[in-house]
């Protein structure tokens, strides 16, 4: 145990160094098919974590993964199958045109998952993943047709970073629409879907995943800030822009973002190991 005449002395506005991510981030794959293999099995454990934390609505929510081998192509959850025991091996692969050409036995594809999945992957070559649910805070944040506070340094993650999509014409199962989405999305990683949810995206399954989370927590947070602070008649103190701007360098990043996701993927992988209580999220296939 280190005492306190022991530790380094600071001077005044001294600042402590955060540490380097140069080694850090997540891996690279040389062959497509090995990346699509490795790639599938993080998906899976983005949607038990998804379970876990009760984003599922029923059957709607969707997860996708452009596919490394043909990038016009994404894998997705199959219409109706219980997110949190999703393999490997159940979930499809849907082709620009919106058929479903590869995958496990249930080969149901959710039409608005398509929709709005297509159109963003489309439009965003950049992206990686994309995520909507009906989580409940987000859903009900969703409700007030307004933008996100910037209120939180967890909040800061979204400074200039989150759009609104300010109209809702049911449940989206025209191209248009899912175009209208991915338009309003611009460059930004992610999107609050007025009357509807959550959408976020990212170059990794992982920061998208950890926006989502990170999204709804916020959304949470204002809701109950604004409730408190509407009690008693007052606001609640907006982040400078100046600090939200040094601080979404920090916490913003598509590095960070995978980098905060990896507690929650560590967990779900160790509890999805054969003898589990949803058996292994891998392929069968490969013997797991």
């Amino acid at each position: 145990m280190a005492f306190e005449e022991d530790r380094p002395k600071m001077e005044q506005n001294e600042t402590v160094k955060m540490p380097s991510f140069a080694d850090v981030g997540p891996p690279k794959f040389a062959d497509p098919y090995k990346a699509r293999e490795y790639f599938k099995g993080r998906l899976v454990l983005a949607f038990r974590i998804f379970a876990k934390h009760g984003f599922d609505e029923g059957v709607a929510g969707h997860i996708t993964l452009r596919d490394p081998v043909e990038p016009t192509s994404f894998w997705v959850n199959p219409f109706g199958v219980a997110w949190a025991t999703l393999t490997a091996d159940d979930l499809i692969l849907v082709n620009k045109e919106g058929t479903v050409v590869d995958g496990g036995r249930v080969r149901l594809l959710n039409a608005a998952a398509y929709m709005i999945h297509h159109a963003v992957h489309e439009a965003r070559p950049d992206v990686m993943c994309v995520a909507h649910s009906h989580s409940i805070y987000g859903r009900a944040f969703c409700t007030l047709g307004r933008d996100l506070d910037i209120i939180t340094q967890d909040s800061c993650a979204f400074y200039n970073d989150i759009a609104l999509y300010n109209q809702f014409k049911g449940i989206v199962l025209a191209s248009e629409e899912g175009h209208a989405i991915a338009q309003a999305l611009g460059s930004k990683k992610a999107a609050l879907l007025q009357n509807h949810g959550l959408l976020t995206c990212g170059k990794t399954i992982e920061s998208t995943i950890f926006w989502f989370m990170s999204l709804e927590r916020s959304c949470h947070a204002q809701l109950l800030a604004d409730a408190a602070a509407g009690g008693r008649g007052t606001e609640t103190v907006k982040i400078a822009h100046d600090d939200a701007a040094e601080t979404y360098k920090m916490v913003g990043s598509e590095l960070a973002g995978w980098f905060s996701a990896k507690p929650e993927f560590d967990i779900m992988e160790f509890e999805s190991q054969p003898g589990s209580k949803y058996g292994s999220y891998l392929s069968k296939k490969n013997g797991y």
